[in-house]
């Protein structure tokens, strides 16, 4: 080969590279979400996205555990539907190598039941349903003792686990349950605490149909994850951006009607 060609091909890629953009993407990310309002919500996010130039894949699933197993793998791209305290839980559980870059939405826990119509209505030895992971489980634990039906260890906090109840007068009984379960579980139980993405999924209303509800001021903010050597790709800081934009406070001032809040 004619070595002037060669310098000149070597010389026209050179150019040629300094012109692309600093990041291209060659496939869509994939955003790992739970079924019902994260879902629903990223398709709004998505969208704002699209308009930047960014290719989007939801990927839904159906339990709080998945999401982050597939984001260790490499299957997903982030993840939104965890709040902090779980995050740090499952962090501390398994191992991952994390990374919360912007927070989302704030979704306050409801107590539901088919058979009282108020707490003070529950009858002494009542079978209450709670979330069987530890921050979950904790946290409704805590809405209780808010509520005033239980008294827990003060040491015990935001981890409070059915055994650290020191005071429970009315004798509740804890039945834990996969919090997908507990809406399909409330024929059996006399209540039961029900996370409001699920709630939503079974057609239950927060404000219409929970007998008490979480204080909106709470740690339990959700937030966006993604593993740690991504935390500052640009595509990270586009998602946080679309998804905490006014056009998506407004949504959900609209869609959800205080059943969801913004929590950025």
């Amino acid at each position: 080969m004619n070595k002037r060609f060669l310098l000149k091909s070597v010389a026209t890629a050179v150019v040629a590279a300094a012109l692309l953009p600093v990041w291209a993407q060659d496939k869509p990310l994939k955003i790992g979400v739970t079924a019902g309002p994260h879902a629903q919500i990223f398709e709004q996010v998505k969208k704002i996205l699209e308009k930047d130039g960014l290719k989007i894949q939801i990927v839904e699933f159906t339990d709080y555990i998945q999401p982050n197993a597939a984001l260790a793998a490499g299957d997903l791209d982030a993840n939104s539907y965890q709040h902090k305290p779980f995050l740090d839980q499952q962090i501390k559980d398994r191992g991952y190598r994390f990374v919360n870059v912007g927070y989302t939405v704030n979704f306050p826990i409801g107590l539901y039941s088919k058979k009282v119509k108020s707490l003070a209505e529950l009858k002494e030895g009542a079978r209450f349903g709670i979330p069987n992971d530890p921050t979950n489980g904790g946290r409704v634990l805590l809405v209780l003792q808010d509520k005033g039906l239980i008294k827990v260890k003060p040491e015990a906090g935001l981890k409070a686990t059915p055994l650290d109840a020191i005071e429970n007068p009315k004798k509740l009984k804890f039945v834990e349950l996969d919090a997908a379960q507990l809406p399909r579980s409330l024929d059996d139980l006399d209540a039961a605490a029900i996370n409001t993405n699920y709630a939503l999924s079974a057609g239950l209303q927060p404000g219409r149909d929970a007998i008490a509800q979480e204080s909106p001021k709470s740690p339990y903010v959700n937030l966006i994850a993604v593993r740690e050597q991504d935390k500052d790709k640009p595509w990270v800081a586009k998602i946080v951006k679309a998804y905490q934009s006014e056009e998506i406070r407004k949504y959900l001032q609209t869609e959800f009607k205080g059943a969801v809040l913004a929590g950025f």
